[in-house]
């Protein structure tokens, strides 16, 4: 009952019916920005090209791409189950991400605006059975209308974190009012797991990570080959999605290890491949050489600092260093995931800010699979350790890889949860069929 919500929900549905009119100057500014696929736009206002599939349907919601690729294995499952799915995200990369890594009989559609009439016609067009929310991308309306059509809807993945917890917590009422439509609340970890039932969480469970069992990121040989061939002998390092203000100590960090190992490589994958560009010019001030992957160059002898500004090569490029920096972590950004460099045998650095993984990194620096470098000084250290010492990275992927078996596990406690839900589902396939 919508008199039965919080005032703040109230409010909310009424501005964001309200502003409507004003879609076509959002649409507009995003596509100027890249933040929209012009073919698609129709997705955001809940219209759709695509016919729904007869049958159940199990819609799978998740921000971006590292949401998306945490639900590959559980995806994959379901499919094995004969499950047809609907996978939803925001972004055009998780967009991209989808078309290169996931099955053609995915359906992928983007999140529609979080209006009740865009919602409305995407509620209305897919009909889907279930409802499973990736982490935490609570869009209220989206929440609202599912639970109002009694779409039996799980969190999965669930994460709050130390950031977000406490902003909701000024808004217990709010929250409450959204997590408690959820049927079950699967977190990440106990200390998830905590917040969610303060925040009003019915049901909740600890199922641990999902991104834990995802399988290794995929590797084009061919390409693999080429970059080896070119780069044969050299020591290599790859810093992976890295972040504003970490390109530059990074730029520092090779200049120091370069006086002790001259024929080094640094590899620079930014989050964002978008400014793989302004990364290279900067780079290039330096004095440095520089190459970079979207202008189709590959390393050459002399290059010091390789910009891979492309989409969906990390697997690439994990295969072919021994030793990842993972980015995020040198600023305030809360880190990323290192597991899928940790199952591509890389020896792990982190900088000391990586609260959006802290229990990964916490078990991983414990057992030596991974180092924590706090000061440029300490990364220098921490990284030329590593380059120095080959028996010292074979120790740390052991540990690492014993860490991650240890962790994981996450799938399938997520599908023990889900059973009840699946086998709804699979009943009513074979009454369809009968």
């Amino acid at each position: 009952m919508a008199s039965s919500l919080p005032m703040t929900l109230r409010l909310y549905q009424r501005l964001s019916a309200a502003a409507v009119p004003l879609t076509p100057a959002v649409i507009n500014r995003r596509l100027k920005q890249g933040k929209e696929d012009p073919a698609r736009v129709g997705e955001r206002r809940g219209v759709s090209e695509d016919v729904r599939p007869s049958g159940p349907l199990v819609w799978i919601h998740g921000a971006s791409v590292g949401e998306v690729l945490a639900a590959a294995a559980l995806i994959e499952r379901l499919r094995m189950l004969n499950m047809r799915i609907l996978l939803t995200s925001g972004t055009v990369t998780s967009a991209t991400v989808v078309a290169r890594r996931f099955p053609a009989d995915i359906i992928h559609q983007y999140v529609p605006y979080d209006s009740p009439r865009y919602v409305a016609r995407f509620l209305d067009h897919w009909r889907p059975s279930l409802a499973l929310f990736i982490e935490s991308d609570l869009w209220p309306n989206l929440i609202l209308a599912s639970a109002a059509r009694r779409l039996p809807m799980v969190l999965i993945n669930g994460r709050m974190s130390h950031r977000s917890f406490p902003r909701w917590r000024r808004f217990n009422g709010t929250i409450s009012a959204l997590l408690g439509r959820f049927d079950v609340c699967l977190a990440q970890s106990q200390v998830d797991a905590e917040r969610f039932a303060a925040l009003g969480s019915r049901n909740v469970i600890t199922t641990g990570n999902l991104k834990l069992d995802v399988p290794a990121p995929p590797a084009d040989a061919a390409k693999l080959e080429r970059l080896m061939s070119v780069t044969r002998g050299r020591p290599i390092i790859v810093a992976a999605s890295t972040h504003p203000g970490e390109e530059d100590l990074l730029v520092a960090t090779h200049r120091a290890l370069a006086r002790y190992f001259p024929s080094l490589l640094s590899v620079v994958v930014p989050r964002h491949p978008d400014r793989g560009e302004a990364i290279a010019r900067t780079v290039a001030t330096t004095g440095l050489r520089v190459g970079l992957r979207s202008r189709g160059e590959l390393p050459t002898a002399t290059t010091d600092i390789y910009v891979a500004d492309t989409m969906g090569e990390l697997g690439l490029f994990y295969r072919l260093a021994p030793i990842v920096f993972m980015g995020g972590s040198l600023v305030p950004h809360g880190g990323q995931n290192p597991i899928e460099a940790v199952k591509l045998g890389a020896s792990i650095v982190h900088g000391p800010h990586v609260f959006n993984f802290t229990d990964v990194y916490e078990a991983l620096d414990g057992a030596g699979g991974a180092r924590r470098a706090d000061t440029p000084e300490a990364l220098v250290k921490q990284l030329g350790h590593l380059l120095a010492d080959p028996p010292a990275r074979e120790t740390s992927v052991a540990a690492s890889t014993r860490v991650v078996e240890q962790l994981g596990g996450a799938l399938e406690r997520t599908l023990v949860v889900l059973e009840p839900y699946l086998l709804q589902l699979r009943l009513e396939m074979g009454s369809a069929g009968a």
